[in-house]
């Protein structure tokens, strides 16, 4: 895919601490690593990254001067409040009325769900860490141009306790599985046009498992492993796919219960790649 001049204002959702926890876990921001994927998915994209938890990171910002944002996940969460969150609602609610384009996966869906009105919290049915499984498109997400070319049901990469639990009035749910009901969401408000997922699809699997050790506290306080070391050995797994080739990989992957969905980079990153191509 080929974006020529397209101008992305991409957003990190995390505040200091956040970031800097992230690079030292993974070598780089969430911001980087999203401008990263934008970079192979469309080369000739210029991308501006900003801090908007920051008091002064996007005063004053000029949303005509980009096609289309990005508000990428988080470690804070909405029912904390405070600066870093009111600053990123605030953003959310002016790039939308400006009639821009807005993409979001986690926290940035939630922050969008948010501000349209929507209900964000704890997930009654438990979090994802890992893998979201059996994704799947709803009746408005059968033919939806940010579905386009999922399959009937697919996974994904996944870290959240937080969701969103109602969709905002008039918004279109567009994929779910039996963890969640809004794993995927279409979003009109103001302007401006929101797409984005609850599931990572910009997260590759050295990140993954780098974010699943970093959450090793809730992965085990949630009971989806016994301890430390177990959340450290799946990650381990999780990790090696992006290293593993051939018949290794097959291996790893089939003990994972994971296919080409997770595997192939190009797949795993559909929705951002159809989020781009509508911008062009």
């Amino acid at each position: 895919m080929t974006n020529a001049m397209l101008r992305l204002l991409i957003a990190d959702g995390n505040d200091r601490d956040g970031r800097a926890k992230r690079a030292d876990a993974v070598g780089r921001t969430t911001s980087q690593a999203f401008a990263a994927v934008v970079a192979d998915l469309a080369p000739e994209a210029v991308c501006t990254l900003v801090n908007p938890a920051d008091a002064d990171a996007v005063s004053g910002a000029d949303f005509a001067a980009f096609d289309g944002m990005v508000l990428t996940g988080s470690t804070l969460r909405l029912a904390e409040d405070g600066p870093s969150v009111q600053r990123q609602l605030d953003l959310m609610r002016a790039a939308l009325e400006a009639g821009l384009p807005v993409f979001g996966s986690c926290w940035g869906m939630q922050v969008a769900a948010a501000v349209a009105g929507g209900d964000v919290g704890a997930n009654p049915r438990g979090p994802e860490y890992g893998f979201a499984r059996r994704i799947a498109p709803t009746g408005d997400g059968a033919a939806h141009p940010l579905l386009a070319g999922r399959g009937l049901a697919w996974d994904a990469p996944a870290i959240h306790l937080d969701a969103v639990v109602g969709a905002p009035p008039g918004a279109r749910v567009l994929a779910a599985n039996a963890v969640l009901d809004v794993q995927a969401i279409e979003i009109r408000y103001g302007r401006g046009l929101f797409r984005g997922t609850q599931y990572h699809p910009e997260t590759d699997l050295d990140e993954l498992a780098a974010m699943l050790r970093m959450s090793a506290d809730d992965v085990v306080g949630a009971g989806l492993a016994a301890d430390h070391a177990a959340v450290d050995a799946y990650a381990g797994d999780v990790g090696a796919l992006a290293e593993d080739d051939g018949s290794a990989r097959r291996r790893r992957a089939w003990r994972l219960g994971i296919g080409d969905d997770v595997i192939e980079a190009v797949q795993r990153r559909r929705e951002i790649g159809n989020f781009l191509k509508s911008l062009s």
